[in-house]
């Protein structure tokens, strides 16, 4: 099998690192890839569920661009819509009809939304959505959980962190996930001052298996807050429209005040929403929260044409389905050569890990030998499926994972 190099890849990280903070910055940065010479860094192409770097070598993508991609990569549907939008308009002095529409949609779509509002990036509508929750509660901390992740904001991001102060912190309560005991002591010491907890929808934290919620537990997590007068916000920006298109909340049988989408929304366009109950439409209008490319028509559009097709699909079943054949395949495929291969998560977007080393460095290894193959795996984070992997790249991504097996066992004897 052949094995890929990347030296166009590191020549053109060679000259970022010279005009670019860390050459490639953020979740994209070489800083989580180990072993970082098994991966590449730049990409010149992309079509379905496939990308090629600059070297030309191609991949199965298991990272769907961290997310946004859930259609493929091209998709016909969702170029053309943005394309004819782009054409007429998109970064206007005015707002766009596409931008009612998508909102309707959404409202159809989404049990809880009565009202949509919509940003770039995740970040800007979880900020809005503790935003509203202050403004209704007149309270000014939140809840949220240890590990969660919710944007880099510096009161999002972990205390300690390069940038952010005490200070920054002074207003959120972590708490463990699925401890209902620990909501009840913050409630009960903090109470009168808890304006929102916020959570996704099951735990997805980097570096360690996910866990969904235990059963009732978002229910029972509810029922204290509203009886507290606290908000209740899911952060769906990671795992939205991949379980259900009403949102994560309804694959587990539950409803919050406020729902942050981003990432699968468009199939890659900028764009995120915010959407919620009538009750905190008032609150949501009073604040002021805005951004100068948050009215781009294009993306209106792409997304318009994203959910229809997702609907039409029945894109999550399809991604839950694909989910199941990929990690069951891979956990015999790792059995085949005395491995035990955790899956946890959902089978739409699975975290796996090898449990035969906690060093991480065999997982590592594992992941890296697969990339080099052709199958871009990450060790420190969920995977995402997309409607568009088959069950041909699945049985390829097989015999891969197979080939990189034989060659980690050669390499640590175990």
């Amino acid at each position: 099998m052949n094995i890929y190099r990347y030296e166009e890849s590191n020549k053109w990280f060679d000259r970022a690192v010279k005009v670019i903070p860390c050459g490639v910055y953020g979740h994209f940065s070489p800083a989580p890839y180990a072993p970082v010479e098994a991966y590449p860094f730049f990409s010149n192409k992309a079509d379905a569920a496939r990308f090629w770097d600059v070297d030309g070598n191609e991949f199965i993508d298991y990272m769907c661009a961290y997310g946004p991609m859930v259609l493929g990569y091209n998709h016909p549907a969702v170029e053309a819509a943005f394309q004819e939008q782009h054409s007429l308009s998109d970064a206007n002095s005015v707002a766009s009809p596409r931008m009612v529409e998508l909102a309707e949609l959404l409202c159809d779509l989404v049990p809880v939304a009565e009202w949509a509002f919509f940003a770039r990036n995740g970040a800007d509508v979880t900020n809005l959505a503790v935003m509203v929750a202050r403004a209704a509660t007149g309270r000014d901390k939140v809840i949220a959980i240890k590990g969660g992740y919710h944007g880099t904001s510096p009161w999002m991001q972990a205390p300690g962190h390069h940038g952010t102060i005490a200070d920054d912190h002074q207003h959120v309560i972590r708490i463990p996930w699925n401890d209902l005991n620990a909501l009840d002591q913050v409630l009960a010491e903090h109470g009168s001052q808890v304006a929102a907890f916020m959570a996704s929808p099951y735990h997805h934290p980097i570096f360690e298996d996910n866990v969904l919620p235990a059963e009732g537990y978002w229910q029972a997590a509810i029922d204290k807050l509203h009886k507290n007068g606290s908000v209740v916000i899911v952060d769906d920006v990671r795992a939205g429209f991949r379980l259900h298109l009403g949102g994560s909340n309804e694959h587990y049988g539950f409803k919050p005040d406020m729902i942050a989408f981003s990432k699968a929304i468009a199939n890659g366009y900028a764009l995120s929403a915010l959407v919620g109950t009538d009750a905190l439409r008032l609150d949501a209008a009073k604040v002021f929260h805005t951004g100068s490319f948050w009215y781009c028509a294009g993306s209106f559009a792409a997304a318009i044409a994203c959910l229809t097709t997702l609907k039409a699909e029945k894109g999550p079943e399809r991604m839950r389905v694909l989910g199941e054949k990929l990690t069951s395949g891979l956990r015999d495929v790792a059995a085949g050569h005395g491995y035990t291969l955790v899956v946890s998560g959902e089978p739409a977007m699975p975290y796996l890990r090898l449990a035969d080393d906690d060093t991480l460095m065999l997982q590592q290894a594992w992941c890296g030998e697969c990339t080099r193959r052709g199958a871009f795996f990450t060790s420190h984070h969920n995977w995402f499926l997309s409607t568009a992997h088959t069950d041909g790249d699945i049985e390829k991504t097989l015999q891969i994972a197979d080939d990189a097996f034989k060659v980690i066992k050669s390499e640590f004897g175990h």
